[in-house]
């Protein structure tokens, strides 16, 4: 499990300059649900589902970000209990009000951190998240046209700081 939080470092076509409607995309914080395997000593191999609320300037009435990725991390495992790792993945996002959709496509996202093993079940961390999301265009409730860029998708860049709570549960040996 962790506890996100995200801030939007450029809203790109999400959020086109000159315009006469505020931004709909801002910062947030949220939750996310993580699972995966740990393969050999160094990889980790898992899927996660992230939910989290923005800011939107009044123009959502409850803005969330739901996203559900894919990712790898490569821990640098000293035999410590503290280990740092680096971590990429690549998912989808949508985006929307009340848990509709307004939009959505591929993201992406780079990243690392570090990981505390409080026994040998229990791990805790965090983690410092690059994160391209490219959402399809779309028109809000303002009228605005939004992430109208390249082939019809935008480009937002976010940072995102995690902090989690891992139980891991060995399988047994045979």
């Amino acid at each position: 499990m962790a506890f996100a939080a995200e801030t939007v470092a450029a809203a790109g076509d999400v959020c086109p300059a000159g315009v006469s409607a505020p931004c709909l995309l801002g910062s947030g914080g949220g939750v996310g649900v993580r699972i995966g395997y740990r393969a050999g000593r160094p990889w980790y191999f898992g899927g996660a589902y992230e939910f989290s609320r923005h800011e939107s300037s009044s123009q959502l009435r409850l803005a969330i970000l739901q996203q559900l990725r894919g990712e790898a991390r490569y821990y640098f495992d000293q035999g410590q209990r503290v280990t740092p790792f680096v971590a990429g993945g690549i998912g989808a996002h949508v985006y929307g009000s009340e848990w509709g959709v307004e939009t959505g496509g591929p993201l992406a996202m780079i990243g690392g951190g570090v990981e505390l093993e409080l026994s040998p079940k229990m791990v805790i961390g965090a983690a410092l998240l690059y994160r391209m999301l490219f959402p399809r265009a779309f028109t809000d409730s303002a009228g605005q046209r939004r992430a109208d860029g390249w082939l019809g998708f935008g480009l937002a860049h976010m940072v995102g700081l995690e902090f989690t709570l891992e139980v891991r549960d060995p399988f047994p040996r045979f």
